[in-house]
């Protein structure tokens, strides 16, 4: 059909901006009821099930169950930091320095969803909107839009059921789906909100509107001398085989001590892992199965992202167990587009190295982050605390987990402090605008009233220091 896509997005924004009035009158109390209704109501488990297996069988990625835990972890985490929370007009007084803040919404929200987390995504950013009194648009992957569809006219519902314009939360409708509509919808809202491939996301940026979005992910994890190899192991394939690893925040590269190398490949062959090793014939069927172009290029198959561990060895033709769980592929050589397992897989498969000692491992994992993944996240499993303690000084990332599961970390959890979010920012290494967990803090605008206070002047005396005014006697 002939679309003019520009006149469509146009129709969606006039209805989300007569909602977003509207909303903007409403009290603490009634946005804090929209929001706990939608994700009460999100999180029932036969509703949670019914997305998670509709966009399973939709995407073709991923498991029904952990996409199911991924909607209760999030959707609850989100109202759960929340609740509570003031957000609408005067939300501090500070008389010591006589300043007093309100909070406004920033209006009309363009949200661009991936289709990895497309059953939690679209409720999260729906909430973060109605918890900060804006209107919110919810453009789909292509891959998603049926199931966006649905989610959304759920939560459109809750709000009808409670009083509330229903147009406050809107979806980008099935057959509009497309790069152009999206593309259309950044120029058009107040704020976008961009969780998805790099592409995308560097379209936001430069659509000339205020946006949030993320950096690429390619997660990079030590495992020193010091660990404790069953529970590193554990962990580790947790993290990369929950939802067949739709995550972007999965342990996509290891690095392993040496002296403690093949103790932690027996523990990780415990838990199901298969590693292939560097001679052998197989890693280049890994290889070509994950990047069939290379090296003329490093485009992902698609048939893989988001597959079992199995069906990517049936694929490569690799031989396998039947408690085949994750796949780790020896890479000692170098870094970047000559060594494609250095990137990022999304897929239960993940690079893995040796290194000398300590110092050797953190040399190394800067190096795979300067090829791909600076600004997102690094992870360590040790017992010494000042090895963390350097990381955290030395390394371009946002996030750094110790001891944990990452992927089951990085966007928060029950077991840890990140704040919950779908939106991992990445700072300016990952060419983003925040280096943190976007939250619904993040869509509100606010209005600073200052107050007469005493003088606070200091004298020169106290401001500056005898060493510096004696340098220019």
């Amino acid at each position: 059909m002939d679309v003019n896509y520009g006149e469509y997005i146009a129709s969606l924004v006039t209805k989300a901006r007569a909602a977003q009035e509207i909303a903007e009158g409403f009290s603490q109390e009634k946005v804090d009821e929209l929001c706990e209704a939608v994700a009460y109501c999100l999180t029932v488990p036969e509703t949670a099930l019914k997305f998670s297996e509709a966009l399973v069988a939709e995407s073709g990625m991923g498991i029904a169950l952990n996409k199911q835990a991924k909607m209760y972890g999030k959707i609850k985490g989100s109202w759960a930091q929340m609740k509570g929370k003031k957000s609408v007009g005067l939300i501090e007084s500070n008389s010591e320095i006589g300043i007093d803040t309100y909070a406004k919404p920033m209006g009309v929200v363009g949200a661009i969803m991936p289709v990895t987390n497309g059953e939690a995504t679209p409720v999260v950013k729906s909430l973060m909107a109605l918890k900060t009194r804006n209107a919110i648009i919810l453009a789909p992957h292509p891959k998603a839009k049926n199931v966006n569809k649905d989610i959304v006219d759920l939560i459109r519902s809750v709000l009808h059921k409670f009083d509330a314009p229903v147009d406050l939360v809107q979806a980008v409708a099935p057959e509009y789906v497309s790069m152009d509509s999206s593309r259309e919808l950044m120029k058009q809202v107040d704020f976008i909100l961009a969780t998805g491939g790099t592409p995308m996301v560097r379209q936001a940026y430069s659509s000339g509107n205020p946006t949030i979005g993320v950096g690429t992910g390619n997660v990079v994890c030590i495992v020193d001398e010091t660990a404790d190899l069953p529970r590193a192991a554990d962990m580790i394939m947790r993290s990369k085989t929950f939802d067949h690893a739709t995550s972007c925040s999965t342990e996509n590269n290891i690095i392993v001590i040496e002296s403690v190398y093949d103790a932690f490949i027996d523990e990780v062959k415990k838990v199901g892992g298969l590693l292939i090793k560097e001679d052998s014939p197989d890693k280049e069927k890994i290889v070509k199965t994950i990047w069939p172009e290379t090296p003329a290029n490093h485009n992902l198959n698609r048939d893989i992202v988001a597959q079992s561990a199995k069906k990517i060895a049936a694929i490569a033709d690799i031989d396998f167990n039947d408690d085949l769980t994750f796949i780790l592929v020896e890479e000692n050589g170098g870094y970047g587009n000559e060594f494609p397992l250095t990137g990022e897989k999304l897929s239960p498969v993940s690079g893995i190295r040796k290194a000398k000692d300590f110092s050797d491992a953190v040399t190394k994992l800067k190096k795979i982050l300067d090829y791909q993944g600076l600004g997102h996240s690094a992870s360590i499993h040790t017992e010494i605390d000042a090895r963390v303690t350097k990381l955290g000084k030395e390394l371009h990332v946002a996030k750094l987990v110790v001891n944990q599961p990452q992927s089951l970390t990085n966007s928060g959890s029950w077991t840890c402090g990140y704040p919950v979010s779908m939106t991992l920012g990445c700072g300016t290494w990952g060419h983003n605008s925040i280096s943190h967990n976007a939250t619904y803090k993040d869509l509100l605008n606010f209005t600073y009233v200052s107050r007469e206070i005493p003088n606070w002047q200091p004298s020169d005396d106290e401001l500056f220091s005898d060493k510096i005014r004696n340098a220019f006697a």
